[in-house]
């Protein structure tokens, strides 16, 4: 049975947008997944076990992370990891390293971090959204995960922009360096 070319050209068509949809599909499982494994690490703090049995688990949680694709962002000063961001289509995930205890009203977090970098961002979606440009369900906006008053992830939804996850993975890591800094003071 021959096709006709442009039968051909449907059935290439349907078949990259296959592609697509699976590729878009995988990415939403690890992303289901890393939600799983911060859930479990939020389970494990309340809950009630031995220590020994904790020492495993968080051994295998640093593997676990560490085989998955993820952006090390660094302490300015002598590059110890503090973080890994994960980037999916829909957003950006900050999540701070198990020993890293930071408190979310420690400086320059609200004021630079997330009022001037994040702020600006927003600001200038919601121009685009009243001039049409984008929908007001894309401005972007962020969700921070804590334990107690410590911050454990942060979560940027809608990001939309290459250059955004750079500037906001960049940024991150200077303003996380800062707060261990103030900390310390």
């Amino acid at each position: 049975m021959k096709f006709l070319e442009e039968q051909v050209k449907e059935i290439v068509a349907l078949k990259e947008s296959l592609i697509e949809q699976i590729d878009k599909h995988q990415e939403s499982i690890k992303m289901l997944e890393k939600n799983i494994t911060v859930l479990d690490s939020f389970l494990k703090d309340s809950s009630f076990t031995k220590a020994s049995q904790l020492e495993i688990k968080k051994e295998a949680e640093i593997i676990q992370k560490s085989v998955e694709n993820s952006i090390p962002i660094k302490r300015v000063n002598d590059g110890k990891i503090i973080a890994n961001a994960y980037v999916t289509p829909e957003q950006l995930s900050i999540v701070l390293d198990n020993g890293i205890e930071i408190n979310a009203d420690t400086p320059p977090f609200k004021s630079f971090f997330l009022d001037r970098i994040i702020g600006e961002m927003k600001k200038k979606d919601f121009q685009e959204a009243e001039n049409g440009k984008i929908q007001k369900e894309s401005i972007i906006d962020y969700i921070i995960n804590k334990n107690g008053t410590d911050i454990r992830e942060i979560i940027i939804k809608n990001y939309r922009e290459k250059e955004r996850v750079n500037e906001l993975i960049n940024t991150a890591g200077w303003s996380l360096t800062r707060m261990l800094e103030n900390i310390k003071k």
